[in-house]
């Protein structure tokens, strides 16, 4: 398979999937969270505590996509980090 020569590459991650920090700065629990903590809910009661620690290498996670020749990155914040009540003014 071939690729135009102006082919935008890219990456893309979810933010359960890849951030960790789980209630660092403020952030309270997401649904997966929760969903996570329940007994026998998730096989091996495997989480995303850690996941691969985008949060705290996400400087270093960009400049490996740099280095790689990524043009673009598609991400998502987990809303628990921007309203942590659920409610409230961003």
């Amino acid at each position: 398979m071939k690729f135009k020569k102006d082919f935008i590459w890219g990456a893309a991650s979810a933010s359960y999937q890849i951030e960790g920090a789980k209630l660092e700065d403020g952030k309270s629990l997401s649904v997966w969270d929760a969903y996570c903590m329940r007994e026998g809910a998730i096989k091996k009661g495997e989480n995303a505590d850690i996941a691969c620690d985008h949060y705290h290498r996400y400087k270093e996670d960009v400049q490996l996509m740099k280095q790689i020749g990524l043009q673009a990155y598609r991400f998502s914040t987990s809303w628990p980090r921007i309203l942590p009540d659920g409610t409230g003014k961003i």
